[in-house]
């Protein structure tokens, strides 16, 4: 779809935003006034902790001199969050997220509802015409992330996955080295997250004023199995492999995915885990998970995590045949392996600083006023590369034995 397709439909949509909007029966909508074609109008679906963050953030920027963005609408299924975030944007609000698309006055979403929502809401979103930032992982499953790049690739909208740190520059300073042949041969690399809350990670506190008259549990549900209502389902759905892949898909996605951005996103060829539920006893996904995943270019990463240690394990590394990069601080550090150090310099990289949240979130704003898709630093290809390792370490550890996967057909093996 060319940019002057997309810039003329838009334009048509927003000329019938009246007539729409009457066609959306019970449902809150605010008609605008036409404006300016570089406003990016947004609508956030989900405003728990991590969505109204992004609603925080987005109408902070709206209130600054020439950030030329807004937000129009907002969406819950619990009605208790959904009026708080309408009175802080004072934009429309909907508890079915389908009617959101439905308006033709948002131009772009951002989705932060818990995993296995994040496949049919990105693919009904582009389909809708919007531009897309979905909250880490992009899916719940692997072969729901190829649906939402095929989709991506056949609508060209934009479509950033919310990685935040991929946005750091180091990760990206560390790709230039690394493709200039500053580390030789990449041989392997380690990364991971560490956390120990006594309380137990993840045991969010729980409101006891939701329930199900004022909470849309059927919706929330979507299309994981039928179960009554439940609040620690709700507030601490990380827990429950039914909405979540537990520390692999909301650390280890992170982890993996700012590697990866150093290293150019590979699909995996070969992924085994190990772990367990070790002091976490109540819940399904396991409090330590560990991974090796093994690359066609012939490299294999180490992920660490666990809920239950904060020791160093040794940060994000990268070892190649001639230098190991090391991440510090805001820079990156290269270090001659012991029998390379007549041949190769060591060296210390600088990069800018500043909050991963607001680069990225500015990353995707920007890849939207250029139309650029490919502009996006976590866009739907690398995302979806990630994805595929990080769900087969899942499988892994379910089934008890090692995935392999084809990254030329881009199905597994066996």
């Amino acid at each position: 779809m060319s940019d002057t397709t997309r810039i003329d439909r838009r334009q048509f949509l927003r000329s019938t935003a009246a007539g729409t909007a009457a066609a959306v029966v019970g449902a809150p909508v605010i008609v605008h006034a036409a404006e300016p074609t570089d406003l990016v109008r947004i609508g956030v679906i989900a405003v728990g902790s991590r969505g109204g963050g992004h609603l925080n953030d987005l109408v902070r920027r709206s209130r600054k001199p020439g950030e030329k963005v807004k937000v129009v609408a907002v969406c819950d299924v619990w009605e208790k969050r959904l009026q708080a975030a309408q009175q802080k944007c004072q934009g429309a609000a909907y508890k079915d997220y389908r009617r959101l698309l439905e308006d033709p006055s948002v131009d772009a979403v951002v989705i932060a509802t818990p995993d296995h929502w994040h496949a049919r809401m990105s693919i009904d979103a582009m389909e809708a015409g919007k531009d897309v930032y979905c909250e880490k992982p992009i899916t719940l499953h692997w072969e729901e992330a190829k649906e939402v790049y095929q989709c991506q690739q056949r609508t060209g909208h934009v479509f950033q996955c919310g990685v935040q740190r991929t946005s750091d520059e180091k990760y990206w300073k560390a790709r230039e080295l690394i493709e200039a042949g500053a580390l030789g041969k990449i041989i392997w690399s380690q990364c991971g997250y560490l956390r120990n809350n006594p309380s137990g990670d993840w045991n969010w506190p729980i409101d006891d004023s939701a329930n199900p008259d004022n909470l849309d549990w059927n919706m929330w549900l979507g299309s994981a199995p039928k179960v009554p209502f439940s609040p620690d389902r709700y507030f601490r759905f990380r827990k429950y492999w039914d909405y979540s892949g537990g520390v692999a898909t909301d650390l280890l996605y992170h982890a993996v995915a700012q590697l990866e951005t150093a290293l150019g996103p590979e699909f995996p060829t070969r992924v085994v885990a190990a772990g367990g539920n070790y002091v976490l006893k109540e819940r399904e996904v396991p409090d330590t998970f560990h991974v090796l995943i093994n690359y066609p270019s012939d490299h294999t990463l180490l992920t660490v995590s666990t809920q239950q240690t904060t020791e160093d394990f040794g940060g994000f590394v990268i070892r190649g045949q001639k230098a190991t990069l090391k991440f510090e601080g805001a820079g990156c550090v290269v270090e001659p392996q012991p029998a390379w150090k007549r041949f190769v310099k060591a060296q210390e990289v600088a990069a800018a600083e500043g909050e991963s949240g607001e680069l990225h979130m500015t990353n995707w704003l920007e890849a939207i006023r250029e139309q650029a898709p490919e502009k996006c630093h976590l866009g739907a290809l690398s995302a979806y590369k990630v994805m595929v390792a990080i769900d087969l370490a899942v499988r892994s550890y379910r089934e008890n034995k090692v995935m392999m996967f084809d990254p030329v057909k881009q199905e597994m093996i066996g």
